[in-house]
């Protein structure tokens, strides 16, 4: 059986306080998430913020908004050269969402599901330029590579243009309101909350929403056809509008060990906020942020689960999916009807040999912090069989 290797890396006790040089900063001159924004988003992001901007960031400031012309200029070319088929594009009605908290595995599960050729993703380059990445795909490919580092800052995953990347990404990008936007200005009060589940949107809001990703997608299935298999964190907290939309689709639920989970998260968006920030990031709160978002998440899906219909879910722990992926793999092919494993089999082992040298991150922490986990994420722990 074929096993991807594990080996730990200790961190300090308090993830919280780890000091800012230990995080890995991307160079200056590498792009960020921001740069593939519209102007009208990018100029809606920096006015409500009040163009809070560290004097440090100011570069990256000014180059994102050169960025923002080009993009939006390319965006109405594209639209001219493309609406047209993109339109008679008919988007799979059973499209997986992998759901889960930051750092359950979703991203690993991700990518290998990418190996089916039968599925389609978008792609980095696709959510980074989402108004014109069917335009520029091949020019960036060929002479963009250096904008785009070759490991993920916060865990030392591969990062590649043709990568599997997540939807939230995109939508930030075609300048929708995101909660994902909170990494722009990490010191001020967190961006669009109303956009975290979607329930207290207007309708004609959540139309707009619904409608902007639907094009999106279209346009990812338009690049290549194939089974849609999305991730984002944040859709774990939209279950009830995501089945509005596809009512057939397929949901994979990741879960792992809390006490490994709350100090990845926190490093997570250290590096998120570091890498990313149009701020010298304060981390004031961090720490709260993290617990209370992930309680609000558990109890979100939990609410939705039996909306979902039966068959179409599948609960899949980390743990598992590590140790013995190939079999678990096989076992959700066949709980969600995806089909044969078979033709996916052969690129999943390709790629677990890929990254079989991959090495994840481990935190030691105190017992306050352990105890503070147990007590408030306790129904998680007891749902999902991990031990207090």
């Amino acid at each position: 059986m074929t096993t991807r290797s594990i080996t730990t890396e200790v961190h300090p006790p308090d993830a919280t306080n780890e000091p800012i040089a230990r995080i890995k900063h991307i160079p200056w001159y590498q792009g960020r998430l921001w740069h593939g924004m519209n102007l009208g988003g990018w100029t809606r992001l920096m006015m409500r913020n009040h163009f809070a901007v560290s004097p440090s960031r100011l570069p990256m400031a000014v180059m994102i908004t050169f960025f923002a012309a080009c993009n939006t200029l390319l965006a109405w070319l594209e639209w001219a050269l493309y609406a047209r088929d993109v339109a008679r594009t008919a988007i799979d009605a059973r499209p997986v969402f992998i759901l889960g908290h930051w750092r359950t595995g979703t991203t690993l599960l991700h990518e290998l599901l990418a190996q089916d050729p039968r599925h389609t993703f978008p792609t980095n380059y696709a959510s980074f330029a989402a108004e014109h990445f069917l335009l520029t795909e091949g020019v960036a490919r060929r002479f963009l590579w250096f904008l785009l580092p070759t490991e993920r800052p916060m865990d030392r995953m591969r990062m590649g243009f043709d990568l599997p990347q997540e939807d939230e990404a995109a939508l930030c990008n075609l300048g929708l309101p995101s909660p994902f936007l909170t990494v722009a200005f990490p010191n001020r009060s967190p961006q669009d909350p109303r956009y975290v589940d979607l329930g207290t949107l207007d309708e004609a809001s959540r139309r707009r929403w619904e409608q902007a990703l639907a094009g999106f997608l279209r346009r990812v299935t338009y690049r290549r056809a194939g089974r849609l298999v999305l991730k984002s964190p944040h859709n774990t907290f939209r279950v009830r509008w995501l089945l509005k939309m596809f009512p057939d689709a397929r949901f994979v639920y990741m879960v792992r060990d809390p006490y490994v989970l709350y100090p990845s998260t926190v490093h997570f968006w250290k590096a998120m906020y570091a890498g990313h920030g149009l701020q010298e990031p304060n981390f004031q709160g961090l720490a709260e942020h993290v617990l209370s978002t992930f309680e609000r998440m558990h109890e979100s899906f939990e609410a939705s689960r039996a909306l979902i219909p039966a068959g179409h879910l599948h609960e899949l722990r980390y743990e598992d999916l590590v140790a013995e992926p190939l079999g678990q793999l096989r076992l959700l092919y066949e709980r969600l009807e995806l089909g044969d494993f078979v033709p996916a089999e052969r690129a999943v082992l390709r790629y677990l040999a890929d990254t079989r040298e991959y090495r994840t991150n481990r935190y030691d922490m105190s017992m306050e912090e352990r105890e503070t986990i147990a007590r408030r994420w306790r129904d998680y722990f007891l749902r999902h069989g991990y031990s207090i």
